[in-house]
């Protein structure tokens, strides 16, 4: 507000208040995104290599057990202040929405070149690949303001997330069985704060992660010849891994719990100061939807079919070459480049307002 002035004196101008600290980018977060988004790719381009490769097979279980859990429960996190406010429905809408219709097309339009089937068909409802994420994080954004209001929105997720378990018949439309197998870690995200991540980043539990971690890399190892990966996708009902649909009571939780502790793990060890990667943690909505295109070209033109690629070596130079493809696709020229559809302004569509 302007001081009391007489009539010779001119009103000064209110002095701009000093941007909050706690405003600036979090280096450890935007760590923690980048190193989610590597494991996300990595497990992508490890799945070749699982059939008849043992030590790939349990990286792969290792990883698909708690990366995508740990993408949602991030997202949860940084959905916390969504209230349906104009100005966050137009970044939800341009930012979740827009990007998804976009993709969405563009896929089923490479799926059509690169299989020569003009047919194939182009639908919404049924997300191709990995748009199903941004189904799932367009739905759980937009219930976020009921989750807030609840006392306990952990217990009523997974409520939600075990209904989707035990039901073969609840339908695959937009992608509903992923979307309520993983609402529970979206929504614990939105229930932490900053200290719950303060309390991984201890010396005693970065200790404890390490026994911990490789104790699931060697029951992932003794398992690997006839574990059903399809347990972590999270896909279907439980029925269509060939057990009872009441089984769904018991595993929900189970892997509910294995990837919290496998999150936690992760986390515990994600560096806390800036790094040569930290900026690109920005920018894994770009990494996340690119790099699908790669990774459906190695399978549809056959890059794997190099016995080579399946030696230790060759397991190693795919792990490099996913890593070096994310790092790229995370970086400032791609996102220049691919601003325009992934982060679109479109203030030509929205009112002043917002």
């Amino acid at each position: 507000m302007p001081a009391p002035a007489t009539a010779v004196l001119p009103e000064r101008t209110p002095e701009r208040p000093a941007k909050p600290a706690a405003a600036a980018r979090d280096p450890y977060f935007d760590n923690a995104k980048y190193l989610t988004i590597v494991l996300v790719v990595c497990g992508h381009a490890w799945e070749p290599l699982t059939h008849g490769g043992r030590a790939a097979t349990a990286a792969y279980l290792t990883v698909y057990a708690f990366h995508m859990p740990a993408f949602a429960l991030i997202s949860g996190y940084f959905s916390r202040s969504f209230d349906m406010a104009p100005g966050r429905v137009r970044r939800l809408l341009t930012g979740v929405v827009v990007p998804y219709l976009v993709f969405e097309i563009a896929y089923t339009l490479f799926y059509r070149w690169a299989q020569d089937d003009p047919s194939y068909p182009f639908s919404l409802l049924d997300p191709w690949y990995v748009m199903w994420f941004l189904v799932a994080l367009f739905i759980w954004r937009l219930t976020t303001p009921i989750w807030l209001a609840l006392r306990h929105p952990v217990p009523v997720a997974m409520g939600f997330a075990v209904l989707a378990a035990v039901s073969p018949d609840l339908g695959g439309d937009i992608s509903i069985q992923r979307t309520l197998g993983f609402l529970p870690f979206f929504v614990l995200g939105l229930t932490l704060r900053a200290e719950h991540f303060e309390r991984l980043r201890t010396r005693r539990v970065r200790l404890l992660a390490l026994p911990v971690g490789a104790v699931a890399l060697g029951t992932a190892y003794a398992v690997a010849p006839w574990f059903d990966t399809g347990w972590f996708y999270r896909r279907g009902s439980v029925a269509g891994r060939g057990v009872p649909e009441w089984v769904g009571l018991f595993t929900t939780p189970a892997l509910f719990g294995l990837a919290l502790v496998l999150t936690a793990c992760f986390l515990a060890w994600v560096p806390g100061r800036r790094l040569w990667f930290t900026a690109l943690g920005a920018g894994t909505m770009y990494g996340y939807l690119l790099h699908g295109f790669i990774i459906k070209a190695s399978r549809f033109w056959g890059w794997y079919d190099h016995p080579w690629l399946h030696t230790p070596l060759g397991e190693l130079a795919v792990t490099a070459a996913a890593v070096g493809l994310i790092t790229v696709l995370c970086s400032g020229p791609v996102r220049s480049v691919f601003r325009f559809v992934v982060e679109p302004r479109m203030s030509w569509m929205f009112s002043r307002r917002t």
